[in-house]
């Protein structure tokens, strides 16, 4: 039997004699030029970053499965979210947190996302956008007179749902609310 012999230089050698190749030490931060798919988080498609800290979305769904995809997504590129899991969460983390935008599932046990968008359209500075399976015309009409923003119909992309939440609020931000409003109903 051969035994395996180490050099002075520290070099392992295997029991055929050939250098043992060894993976080299991984340095923080280094996981990201290997990941390719995806840009670096908050990063999104590059340029200067945004001033000040990101919009925080408050996402809204009762199925764990949506919200875990969604909050990845959106945390992926760069936004901050919080959850709740019911129409009455939603309304205390409404309060607690003024989110810039309100991710909202329509079909939810107890206070459903439409007595959510009622309790919400009192404060406008806070806009919804829906997340439901319910594609109907008569849904986004219902929407757009509940002032809603936006209407995603799952199952969605989850990868440009990020883009979507930051297309909304750049939008909003140059005082174009009223105009998405109305786009809903023209979809």
């Amino acid at each position: 039997m051969r035994t395996v012999q180490r050099a002075r230089s520290s070099r392992a050698v295997s029991s055929h004699g050939l250098p043992v190749r060894r993976p080299r030490r991984a340095t923080p931060g280094a996981w990201r030029s290997r990941v390719r798919h995806r840009p670096d988080p908050g990063g999104g498609a590059g340029g200067s970053p945004r001033p000040g800290p990101e919009p925080l979305v408050l996402l809204v769904d009762d199925e764990a499965s949506i919200r875990t995809i969604c909050r990845v997504n959106l945390e992926g590129e760069g936004l901050r979210v919080v959850e709740a899991v019911s129409g009455a969460e939603a309304l205390v983390q409404v309060r607690r947190h003024r989110p810039a935008l309100v991710l909202l599932d329509v079909m939810m046990p107890g206070v459903d996302g439409w007595r959510v968008a009622e309790a919400l359209a009192r404060d406008p500075a806070v806009p919804v956008v829906f997340l439901s399976a319910r594609a109907a015309a008569e849904d986004r009409l219902r929407a757009q007179e509940l002032g809603a923003v936006g209407y995603v119909v799952k199952p969605f992309d989850p990868l440009s749902l990020a883009g979507t939440v930051r297309e909304v609020l750049d939008r909003i931000g140059r005082g174009e609310r009223e105009r998405l409003n109305r786009e809903l109903a023209e979809r």
